[in-house]
């Protein structure tokens, strides 16, 4: 059996609580693409983690976690990510945690050229998370970055490096005028956080493979959502990496394997961290009361996030792009205390009605049509069964449901691990 477990939306819907939750039913759990520029917040006994990196699978003790080929690897922050981790008592072995050999390494000149880039673009920046990620991929497809299985031949390494820097250096010292990269400064780079790594690195298709002739459960997880993939997504404003369930294969090493299903991840609102259009943003007052209440702030920066009502028009294309067969609903318990509610329902373009998503460019002109319905004014967190939650909270899943024409199968009522409900 293998499941991805994918964003709708742009990301921040919650995929990391309910990988958490359902990572419970599966053997291995394996993240396919991106870096440590989003994060996974996830609340169980343990205590609250933050995964920017590793899967989430990661938190549960029986559970294998694969770091995969399609994914940019900052080692620095991996070595780090995995010490905290350790010292919280989770147990981080190479029994549990395999790292493909194709994955491609983040330079620390990769995070300063996203850095440059940002602040050479002021008022048009893209919004980056300044953590490489764009210039690292491009250097992933000019066939000049570094993998993961050169780690463990530190010599022939060593003799790549010089060639890679002099060429990074036409673009960091001669392009922007910084101060040039040293080829010492990388070695000992590779030196210090691809050694303890070492031992975790493994042709992970293979390995996933093997696991899948033999019958084990297998989990793709993704990071961002479908309006940030590098393809489908609100172009120039994405990831630089494809967010969407049809790559996991790809992305995890096993392209010769096919998915048997997809659960789509998205919020009972619309949130958005970063640039790019947002065509059902709230502002003022109304914005800063939903992002109280949903603490929407971004886990890998601690940005802001923008905050809207739910975005049936986005939804649905993220949901035909993800190829969602059912959907799990995020944060439901936020909206408790209101007499009304909105959804967007359609976009307003030049005075015409589009209930499908448009293309890019014209995104920034929509303006969103709102259908409003009666609200709930009751706490919802202590909800486990479909049964428990009031007339109202049902009748907006059931709008949800039909507007976007995907079975709604679970509802999180809160952050903790048991705070949900299989409808």
């Amino acid at each position: 059996m293998l499941t991805s477990i994918v964003g709708i939306n742009w990301g921040d819907e919650g995929k990391g609580r309910m990988v958490d939750l359902l990572s419970k039913d599966f053997d291995i759990v394996c993240r396919y693409q991106g870096g440590n520029n989003a994060g996974h917040t996830v609340i169980n006994e343990r205590g609250k983690f933050v995964l920017n990196l590793l899967p989430s699978g990661i938190l549960r003790e029986n559970v294998v976690c694969v770091m995969g080929p399609g994914m940019v690897i900052d080692i620095k922050h991996l070595v780090g990510e995995m010490a905290r981790l350790r010292e919280a008592g989770i147990v981080i072995t190479p029994e549990n945690l395999k790292i493909s050999d194709r994955a491609v390494i983040t330079m620390p000149y990769n995070v300063q050229q996203d850095c440059l880039e940002e602040e050479r673009l002021a008022d048009k920046k893209f919004g980056s998370t300044k953590r490489g990620i764009a210039p690292v991929y491009a250097d992933k497809y000019l066939k000049k970055a570094f993998r993961m299985g050169e780690l463990l031949n530190m010599e022939l390494l060593k003799k790549r490096v010089p060639d890679i820097v002099d060429w990074k250096n036409l673009t960091i010292e001669k392009a922007y005028g910084a101060e040039a990269v040293k080829a010492e400064d990388m070695i000992a780079y590779f030196e210090e956080y691809g050694t303890p790594l070492k031992d975790y690195i493994i042709d992970v298709g293979l390995y996933l493979n093997e696991a899948n002739k033999a019958g084990k459960k297998i989990m793709f997880e993704a990071q961002l959502g479908a309006l940030r993939d590098i393809d489908f997504g609100i172009y120039p404003y994405t990831s630089s990496s494809n967010t969407i369930a049809a790559y996991a294969p790809i992305g995890a090493g096993v392209p010769n394997l096919k998915l048997d299903r997809v659960i789509g991840i998205m919020k009972a609102y619309s949130s958005c961290v970063g640039e790019g259009p947002f065509t059902t943003e709230y502002f003022g007052e109304k914005a800063e009361k939903l992002r109280a209440a949903g603490g929407e702030y971004g886990a890998a920066t601690g940005r802001p996030r923008r905050v809207g009502p739910f975005d049936v028009v986005a939804s649905k294309y993220g949901i035909r792009c993800q190829g969602a067969d059912e959907i799990a609903l995020t944060k439901l318990d936020i909206l408790s205390g209101h007499d009304e509610l909105e959804i967007c329902t359609a976009y307003e373009l030049n005075g015409k009605k589009l209930t499908e998503f448009p293309f890019t460019d014209v995104l920034d002109q929509c303006k969103p049509v709102f259908e409003k319905i009666k609200g709930w004014n009751c706490d919802i967190s202590k909800c486990r069964k479909k049964e428990d939650l009031p007339k109202e909270a049902l009748d907006y899943i059931h709008f949800i449901e039909r507007a976007c024409e995907c079975k709604i199968r679970y509802v999180s009522v809160g952050a903790e691990r048991d705070a949900y409900i299989e409808m």
